[in-house]
């Protein structure tokens, strides 16, 4: 074991021989970013990018989307080598909060190991004290990351998808983790860009109370030209959305996979919202809202966006210039749903038909927002299911202040997360657990198709009296019909 002196200028009172970090392994970030790996996957930061708490983030000249990660670091104690998952926690000998700071600017320049993206001096802050991991549960850890005095990342180490030791196992399989080393944990949800001027806050906190405090970083710009001695900074479309959070990658269908949205295209909001109540998901609808243009199925994947009440000493810091709302729709990306949390509250519009118009030139598959809809002639136009609460010729200012997104959002009385699924048709909005969506979409359709054999019967005379639902007394007929029905379609579906 090491010893570490808390009065050494150095945020861990000496220099670790390597610094890992886990690319994902929260489950609230694999929902936001559509996939669960089913193992863990790292990249290397250099020794040098490490920061104490008040020390800045210098943001390189000619980069825009610097973005921050709160993570729970472990700090390894005792050596390890090829030790077993049910070891790997007694190896580590302090945790603390920390920052994986990086600019998705320069991802492009070393694609997978982003070093100069997250390597950069100042790029890891770490601190400000180390607790001692044998007086802590692994699995109740909370992590907290503040913006500007704003909670923005809120999570607790019983969600991760590899546990703590799992990760020091895996690691020492084949690399010695030597004391002093830090593996940097994973992010949750909720990570997105920051600027110059702003301040970042990470904690990490125990059941008991203990606490690392407040990791602080302000965000500075660089005072001197980034070189061009090698690749520069580069930003498209895609970069912009993974930065700001709010989208799963390059798929365009972050949380489901399209085979599935395709099979849940055909299936009504109404049968959905029935399978859910028979599996005990109740409060699976989006309710008091309605659609625009009912002629319009709407399919796709939450990206959320939320309001917080009206407060007009920080409307102009929050709302003005490119705030949440306009991050959160110019970032959106296809076959994504743009979700708002509005409070209930129709008294001001959430979005207006130029807002619109941009979300369905990104390609996204639609909008629903239980608060107010300004310009509800235009958005009736256009060719994007749009659900509402209600019209309101008032801009959001007169209510909302646009306040973060990519996290969990309540709409219509609903809890929605990001990569969540939407259905919605000329009956309202249903949210779908991606995780079971696969199986609920075949549940779906068989359903269907007796509903289709019911109400043949009843169009022919017949009583619902063990019919609807299809009783013992129906079952033969209704294989005979299935049988028939599959003999008269052809390949497609559509009859031979």
């Amino acid at each position: 074991m090491i010893v570490y002196d808390p009065t050494m200028a150095h945020p861990l009172g000496t220099q670790p021989s390597k610094i890992l970090a886990v690319h994902l392994n929260y489950a609230s970030r694999a929902r936001q970013r559509g996939r669960t790996p089913a193992n863990p996957s790292y990249f290397v930061k250099p020794p040098s990018s490490l920061a104490g708490t008040g020390d800045p983030i210098v943001r390189p000249q000619g980069c825009e989307l610097l973005a921050f990660e709160g993570e729970i670091a472990l700090v390894v104690g005792e050596r390890a080598q090829r030790v077993p998952p049910d070891q790997g926690w007694r190896h580590v000998g302090w945790v603390t909060a920390a920052n994986d700071v990086g600019v998705y600017d320069l991802r492009h320049a070393d694609l997978g190991s982003n070093l100069r993206s997250k390597g950069a001096d100042g790029f890891t802050p770490i601190g400000p004290r180390l607790l001692d991991a044998r007086a802590l549960d692994p699995a109740a850890l909370r992590l907290r990351t503040w913006v500007n005095g704003t909670l923005v990342q809120d999570d607790t180490s019983d969600t991760l998808i590899f546990p703590f030791g799992q990760l020091v196992a895996d690691v020492s399989r084949l690399i010695t983790l030597e004391p002093g080393d830090v593996i940097l944990t994973g992010t949750p949800a909720g990570s997105t860009v920051v600027g110059p001027g702003d301040v970042v806050e990470v904690e990490v906190t125990s059941s008991d109370g203990s606490s690392t405090g407040r990791l602080r970083s302000p965000v500075v710009a660089a005072d001197h030209e980034l070189q061009p001695y090698g690749a520069m900074p580069k930003v498209d479309e895609e970069t912009r959305a993974a930065a700001f959070g709010s989208v799963a990658g390059p798929s365009g269908s972050p949380g489901a996979d399209a085979a599935v949205l395709d099979a849940l295209r055909s299936v009504s909001a109404a049968t959905l919202a029935s399978l859910l109540r028979k599996r005990g998901l109740s409060n699976t609808t989006i309710d008091g809202v309605r659609p625009t243009r009912p002629d319009l199925k709407l399919i796709g994947t939450a990206s959320t966006l939320r309001y917080l009440p009206l407060r007009d000493d920080l409307f102009e810091r929050y709302g003005g210039g490119f705030n949440a709302q306009k991050r959160a729709i110019d970032s959106i990306g296809p076959g994504q749903v743009l979700v708002m949390d509005a409070r209930r509250d129709q008294t001001a519009g959430t979005i207006g038909d130029i807002l619109a118009l941009r979300v369905k030139v990104r390609g996204a598959a639609g909008v629903v927002t239980d608060g107010g809809l300004r310009d509800s002639a235009a958005m009736a136009d256009l060719d994007l299911p749009i659900y509402h609460a209600g019209q309101h010729p008032a801009v959001l200012g007169r209510r909302h202040v646009p306040w973060d997104s990519g996290i969990p959002v309540a709409c219509g009385g609903a809890l929605v997360q990001p990569g969540d699924i939407l259905v919605g048709d000329a009956d309202g909005v249903v949210v779908v657990p991606p995780d079971i969506a696969a199986e609920l979409a075949a549940e779906a359709a068989e359903q269907e198709r007796q509903e289709r054999f019911v109400a043949e019967q009843v169009a022919a005379g017949e009583s619902v009296d063990g019919l609807y639902p299809i009783g013992p007394a129906w079952r033969a007929a209704y294989k005979e019909w299935c049988a028939r029905e599959d003999n008269t379609e052809g390949p497609d579906g559509r009859g031979s």
